[in-house]
């Protein structure tokens, strides 16, 4: 397993891997970016070329491998992540034996949904039970081949028919229940969730079955109109797009995506020509569903439904979205109710009002003055309060000029105005931000920490580790650090360096220390690329500061400590002392 781990590691360069997903910068040996796994604005992800290994400095604090990323960029099972690695190097993966329970159970309830899906594609397809479903989805003006590709299916009106069929797949009533294909009955029995329904299976990005939606064909029913599988292991509603896997290269491509809220925009849309659509699930986009898309594409063109409901959803999605910092406009479409009945009615006008997306802040402002169409000083007012929390955002003051003189024109006020409101927001907002703080990792770290880890960063990654070691362990010892596994680090490496003399191995140091100092030491060599704060200072001065703070625990140490007053004294008087004489040094360098 380690042979086969190890092989495909060496076949995937990390650097050219992580940057075909991600925009790196070259900083020395090392290269930078901005942390793909959570929100930031200065970059705190580090890469190492020459250890084949990453680290985020930043709030998640994440680090790995080239395997470790995948996992994560995909939300991936190891073994998952290794055998997509091995393809990709041509690594064929032979007799592998472990344990992988998160595995093993995410392989079953693919396999469940797989076979799910099938036994409804047949019902549609191949049965008398499926015709009125397939006129319906003719009706629609969906063609048979776009209705395959999309996995359509029907669930006959039956209470346990697909359950029978599974039972006999040998799957357990837990794993039919896990998956939400089944509900619990009074009776302890169990019975299909999915009855008398059309079936559109929703895949993830990788086209794994994930879920089901199911659309009641009977208009005058008094059931819901569309029932989902509920969250399972495998399906989370906040995070998941309908259609991403056949939207996701395209929307690389484009560098744009259409987000639109239904199955049939999706299928409707994809069917004539635009391919980079994705529908979510209600009428909310999600901050998961954005930071989703942000891995394909910097630009979104909201085109939800043409109702209150629509108009709200864009609204709140927005806020998320200039978070992400992407590109949003808003395509108005003012002669159908939703994409699907756009394409249907007039393509071509469909197309344009596509093109002719707007951006968001123009949207925002139509928005306003749609709600609130008066020219009284009320309403003014209520214009100014939906406009400015968004127009306060923009950061390029050319940009802004140009909105701030659009409203001022709008509610017949002053320019300056509408700045002072913008200034005032401003205020506010910055006053309740202050008021709770924020605590971030790198606030939390103390100044000493911080040298620690930049001085025993800046040996492992110096051309000559052994020289600049010499400088540093003849004025201190591994005790003088704070932290327990930075002693062990450094003690570990004297040791090293005296069985080693002839050169430093990076990768031979690295096995041989013990596993659970191995994620320490990764963190410890990247660091001095993430934090420059330290760059210009004499090394010597730094040295100086980590042992300036230990003379200080030490004489904490021993105020606090039990023992004899004069015994005491005379230890606290060596250490005051040789604390003067090395500060007295400090200033002097």
């Amino acid at each position: 397993m380690n042979d086969a781990v190890s092989e495909v590691k060496k076949s995937i360069e990390i650097v050219d891997f992580i940057g075909s997903f991600i925009n790196l910068k070259r900083t020395g040996r090392n290269f930078k970016a901005v942390c793909p796994f959570h929100q930031e604005k200065t970059p705190s992800f580090v890469i190492s070329p020459e250890r084949q290994i990453w680290h985020c400095f930043g709030a998640c604090s994440e680090g790995g491998d080239v395997i470790k990323f995948l996992m994560k960029w995909e939300n991936l099972t190891f073994y998952e992540a290794l055998k997509e690695l091995a393809d990709k190097a041509g690594v064929k993966l032979q007799n592998i034996s472990f344990e992988d329970n998160n595995w093993k159970k995410k392989e079953r309830l693919i396999k469940l949904n797989s076979l799910t899906s099938e036994y409804f594609n047949y019902i549609l397809y191949d049965t008398k039970y499926g015709k009125n479903a397939l006129e319906y989805i003719k009706s629609r003006k969906i063609n048979l081949n776009i209705s395959k590709k999309f996995g359509l299916g029907y669930a006959p009106q039956s209470w346990d028919s697909l359950y029978k069929f599974l039972m006999k797949k040998k799957f357990t009533d837990f794993e039919l229940f896990e998956a939400g294909l089944v509900v619990k009955g009074r009776n302890s029995g169990f019975y299909d969730r999915f009855r008398g329904r059309l079936i559109f299976p929703i895949k993830d990005a990788r086209g794994n079955i994930i879920a089901f939606s199911g659309r009641l064909l009977d208009q005058e029913a008094k059931e819901a109109k569309y029932i989902n599988s509920p969250e399972t292991p495998l399906y989370h509603k906040r995070e998941s797009l309908y259609g991403i896997d056949l939207a996701k290269d395209k929307v690389r491509k484009d560098n744009n995506a259409y987000i639109v809220e239904g199955e049939f925009d999706v299928i409707s849309m994809y069917q004539n020509g635009i391919e980079n659509v994705v529908a979510i699930k209600g009428s909310a986009l999600t901050k998961e569903q954005l930071s989703y898309l942000k891995r394909y594409t910097s630009t979104i063109v909201l085109a939800l439904d043409a109702d209150a409901a629509g108009e709200e959803a864009m609204k709140r999605a927005l806020d998320d979205a200039e978070s992400l910092e992407f590109e949003i406009k808003i395509a108005t479409i003012d002669f159908a109710k939703d994409p699907d009945s756009a394409v249907n009615t007039d393509l071509n006008k469909f197309k344009k009002a596509l093109l002719d997306s707007v951006a968001v802040y123009d949207f925002i402002i139509n928005y306003a003055q749609k709600k609130y169409p008066d020219s009284d000083a009320f309403s003014k007012k209520k214009i100014a309060d939906i406009i400015v929390p968004f127009i306060e955002k923009i950061k390029n003051p050319i940009v802004l000029s140009h909105y701030v003189k659009k409203i001022s024109q709008i509610l017949e006020v002053s320019e300056q105005s509408v700045f002072i409101l913008i200034n005032r927001f401003r205020q506010d907002k910055k006053r309740k931000s202050t008021a709770v703080p924020s605590i971030h990792k790198e606030e939390m770290e103390t100044r000493e920490l911080k040298i620690q880890k930049y001085v025993l960063s800046l040996i492992f990654q110096s051309k000559n580790p052994y020289n600049l070691a010499e400088k540093l362990f003849t004025k201190i010892s591994p005790s003088n650090f704070s932290t327990l596994s930075f002693q062990k680090i450094a003690d570990f490496f004297i040791k090293f360096k005296e069985e080693n003399k002839s050169e430093f191995d990076i990768n031979k140091f690295s096995y041989m220390l013990k596993p659970e100092l191995r994620a320490v030491f990764d963190e410890l060599y990247l660091y001095a690329t993430f934090d420059a704060d330290f760059e210009e200072v004499n090394i010597n001065k730094l040295i100086n500061e980590i042992k300036r703070h230990s003379l200080k625990r030490e004489i904490s140490s021993i105020i606090s400590s039990k023992g004899s007053t004069g015994s005491k004294d005379k230890a606290l008087k060596e250490l005051s002392l040789a604390l003067k004489k090395l500060e007295k040094n400090s200033l002097e360098l």
